[in-house]
């Protein structure tokens, strides 16, 4: 036993001591139809084993074209002209075991397959064409396809037509290409780096472990989507530092943000999703509630939805009344009824256990807002029902609208005219003005001998001049706020009578334009403005009864141009210098 545990011994050693054999790997860069197996060197003795490699596959592979479509199968081994490649050097430690398998085949890519079950003219790796097909190409749309190309050592797919071929047949490679920059990947193990992974399709079965990979600001809690709509909304407010909203930012309200109540994960109600600037939203969910609760239920009442302000812009202190619009009730039969008034306040009331009566069952917002990104309005519309238990869960609608105010673009307007005429009636109802047609309106306004001269004639004049009435007309139709000679300013003339009560009956706007530029192509630009307000005198008698009076506006658009007269390019100068003695010895 001594002796046999002694040969084992040195037989051990001796292995240890044995230099390590080289490894064999085969020839890169060329086709891999010309990809040979290396052969010992003769009087090497028995063949050393090679390093286990990745397999490779030839070009005859079941996903690539195989023979006769256009290529030949590949050769066991290299031709007899092509020498067979040297031994390589040991491999270092770290490359000893295989590189991860590729994850995209680049064989089986195909960009240019765009018809299902057909084959597309001149895309050589549609599956789909046949030899046939192949021959009648008259060259190939898309001549390689590779994979990742940060890879140091990557794979690629090559096409051509053999034209010299009779038929022409389609000529497909695989190589192996070396990417020459030193920043490359050499390997890389991570499946979802090189390739897109399609998302797993949420069922009953998964939903579960879905909930928690991917757990956030969607699928949390509500308190905790409250809480991070908050944060972001008060990070967004430390940042902000333009005076104004921009699309798609929260709404700011005085204690948070406005809420618009939507579905999140399923079709249940979440009252924390926040609205957006000019974000037009019409969405239902469903509410799961106690009847017998009904009165306690915050979002189920009038409450919740105007006891707050907005902020006309982000961090201010100007406020924006939420205004109570209209109110429809709706019965348990589903017929609706518009109230007359609209100032009383409705809030869910049980009965009986059974039935619980003014229900918000749908809410409509309406903002107005500026070009300057200001909110200078806010209304609310409501739907108020009847429902009981056999009508639950309960469906609710929300809405949100924007609209920009009356004055779009910042246009000069005048007064609109409207069927009843009353001046009173059409307050900040506006039409603008259009370039080059005149405009003439009116209304009527009825007066009596209670009604104060002073607050009349101030009615009158914010009829017939509007609300934040310009001071400057644009030149031209397309001139820049900061080019300032391009705006004209509005002069204001005042025609009144010596009286003591003075009264605006018309307002007249004069708009003076001349042809600008060439005689071919002349452009219009506007020159002068003036806008006259005049004003006539009533004296106290004529408030004995009830009187009308008419009150005008309008537009005039005078060409003030110069006729057109010929002109000549002036004759070209002669701007000649000659030495000083070229005149020797004349001068």
């Amino acid at each position: 036993m001594a002796a046999v545990a002694l040969r084992l011994g040195i037989l051990l050693l001796l292995l240890l001591l044995l230099p390590p054999l080289p490894a064999v790997r085969g020839v890169s860069g060329q086709s891999r139809s010309a990809s040979a197996t290396p052969q010992p060197s003769a009087g090497s003795g028995p063949p050393a084993p090679s390093v286990p490699e990745t397999p490779r596959r030839p070009a005859a592979s079941p996903t690539a074209p195989g023979p006769g479509v256009g290529s030949s199968p590949a050769p066991e081994s290299p031709p007899p002209e092509t020498p067979a490649p040297p031994a390589a050097s040991p491999a270092p430690a770290a490359r000893a075991g295989p590189g991860p398998a590729p994850v995209t085949d680049v064989a089986t890519l195909c960009v240019c397959d765009l018809s299902v079950a057909q084959c597309d003219v001149n895309c050589c790796c549609d599956p789909d064409c046949s030899a046939a097909d192949f021959s009648l190409f008259t060259t190939c749309s898309v001549h390689i396809v590779t994979g990742d190309s940060q890879l140091c050592t990557q794979e690629a797919a090559i096409y051509s037509i053999s034209v010299t071929a009779h038929p022409p047949e389609r000529i497909f490679k695989l190589v192996d290409q070396n990417n020459p920059s030193i920043f490359c990947i050499h390997a890389t193990n991570y499946k979802q780096a090189l390739s897109f992974i399609p998302p797993e399709m949420p069922t009953s079965q998964n939903f579960d472990s879905l909930l928690k990979q991917f757990e956030g600001v969607t699928f949390s809690a509500e308190s905790d989507v409250l809480l991070n709509t908050e944060l972001d909304a008060q990070n967004f407010s430390d940042t902000n530092e333009t005076a104004r909203y921009e699309y798609g930012v929260p709404i700011q309200t005085a204690d948070a943000f406005l809420r618009l109540p939507a579905p999140l994960v399923s079709s249940q109600c979440s009252d924390a999703n926040p609205a957006g600037f000019l974000v037009n939203q019409a969405v239902k969910c469903s509410r799961m509630i106690n009847v017998g609760n009904c009165n306690t239920t915050q979002a189920l009442s009038m409450l919740f939805y105007t006891n707050s302000s907005i902020l006309a812009v982000p961090k201010s202190s100007q406020l924006v009344n939420v205004t109570l619009q209209t109110i429809t009730v709706q019965s348990l039969s589903g017929t609706r009824t518009l109230l007359n008034s609209s100032d009383v306040l409705l809030l869910p009331k049980n009965l009986d256990n059974q039935v619980c009566i003014n229900v918000v069952l749908g809410v409509s917002y309406s903002i107005t807002y500026t070009d300057a990104g200001e909110i200078t309005d806010a209304a609310v519309s409501f739907v108020l029902g009847t429902i009981n238990t056999k009508m639950l869960p309960i469906q609710q609608s929300f809405e949100i609208t924007f609209t920009q105010s009356t004055n779009t673009h910042g246009q000069l307007t005048v007064l609109q005219s409207s069927s009843n005429q009353d001046c009173l009636a059409v307050e900040g109802v506006r039409t603008p003005v259009l370039f080059g047609y005149n405009i003439i309106s009116g209304c009527k306004l009825r007066i009596t001998a209670s009604t104060e001269c002073q607050l009349l004639a101030n009615i009158i004049l914010n009829v017939l001049k509007g609300q934040n009435f310009p001071e400057y007309v644009a030149s031209f139709g397309n001139s820049q706020a900061q080019d300032v000679l391009d705006w004209v300013p509005i002069t204001h003339i005042q025609s009144s009578e010596q009286g003591l009560c003075q009264i605006p009956v018309s307002f007249e706007i004069e708009v003076k334009w001349t042809k600008y530029g060439s005689l071919m192509n002349p452009q219009a630009k506007i020159v002068n403005v003036s806008a006259t307000v005049i004003t006539t005198i009533l004296a106290q008698t004529h408030f004995g009864s009830e009187r009308t009076i008419q009150i005008a506006s309008s537009v005039t658009f005078v060409d003030v141009s110069t006729p057109a007269e010929p002109g000549y390019k002036a004759p070209p100068t002669i701007d000649a210098k000659l030495p000083f003695d070229f005149f020797f010895p004349f001068v």
